[in-house]
């Protein structure tokens, strides 16, 4: 199956991030020279998607913005010479169809992705979550589309994690797999260590058939009082094929404090503007700290 649209919620609070994000929607937060949310976009496109749909929330307007002509900004660069800068810009209203939907309330992941039904209608379609960003030599959503074609059922993404950390996740009871790719017997939202049935975890990525708003619209509020995404998936695969592919990459994740500046820091000292100056800066930091300490 080939798929052309994909769904980023962009609706939360981000109250991970107060006061910050208070006036500033969690999506725009940069991470060097890039608001997170176009790690996300970029991503989507270079996996070839087509179309794709933001669900925004109040206060969310700058991220309608940024993907908006600016003709006053555009002017201004064009007057002070600032070209390379300049084209950057203007190819932002160009990488793609964006389309938006407000959510009127946050009711849960689950919900948001119910209010891109109309946008999806019934094409197979892809979800990338705004909070992790996943750097991989192939897109983590293309490698979850590849196994889709193959599969013709919905996949999504996973990835071990301590058992610490598994009631922080939606985590999946897996069946028989092939490789990096398990056949999925449940999936269960955010259970505690002695319950969970595995240790791998739903990453933000998702390959989702359109039947999945069947599912959404016979579940009620679950975990944390929301409409869950996981409990609609765990209906969809009592009734047919749901996959869950490890995928390769590195995943940060950008809604908490510290995957933010690990994201950060990691992507700075790639940057062939400022990598090798900040790398310097970063161990005369280390050496000044440890000199401090001693």
């Amino acid at each position: 199956m080939k798929v052309t649209k994909a769904v980023i919620p962009a609706a939360g609070f981000g109250t991970r991030f107060l006061p910050a994000t208070k006036a500033m929607p969690k999506e725009m937060l940069p991470i060097v020279d890039k608001p997170t949310i176009q790690y996300i976009v970029d991503e989507a496109i270079a996996s070839g998607i087509e179309d794709i749909l933001i669900i925004i929330g109040r206060g969310k307007e700058p991220i309608v913005d940024y993907y908006d002509r600016s003709p006053e900004l555009e002017a201004h660069l064009k007057k002070k010479g600032q070209l390379d800068i300049l084209e950057k810009i203007k190819n932002l209203s160009y990488l793609a169809n964006i389309h938006y939907i407000r959510q009127n309330e946050p009711l849960g992941l689950g919900h948001a992705i119910y209010c891109a039904k109309s946008f999806v209608g019934q094409e197979p379609f892809a979800v990338l979550l705004g909070d992790d960003i996943i750097k991989s030599k192939v897109p983590a959503i293309r490698q979850l589309m590849d196994i889709a074609a193959q599969t013709s059922s919905s996949v999504i993404g996973i990835q071990e994690v301590p058992e610490s950390e598994v009631n922080k996740y939606g985590i999946i009871d897996p069946m028989d797999n092939k490789g990096n790719v398990w056949r999925v017997k449940d999936v269960v939202e955010k259970p505690t260590a002695a319950e969970a049935p595995s240790r791998l975890a739903i990453i933000g990525r998702y390959v989702i058939n359109p039947s999945i708003f069947h599912y959404l619209e016979g579940i009620t509020a679950g975990a944390g009082g929301e409409i869950q995404l996981t409990d609609a998936l765990s209906a969809q695969c009592r009734m047919e094929p749901l996959y869950a592919c490890q995928f390769e990459g590195k995943r940060y994740d950008a809604g908490d404090k510290l995957g933010f500046l690990k994201a950060t820091v990691e992507f700075a000292l790639e940057s062939p503007k400022i990598g090798e100056k900040f790398a310097k800066y970063l161990d005369q930091l280390y050496l000044q700290r440890n000199k401090d300490i001693s």
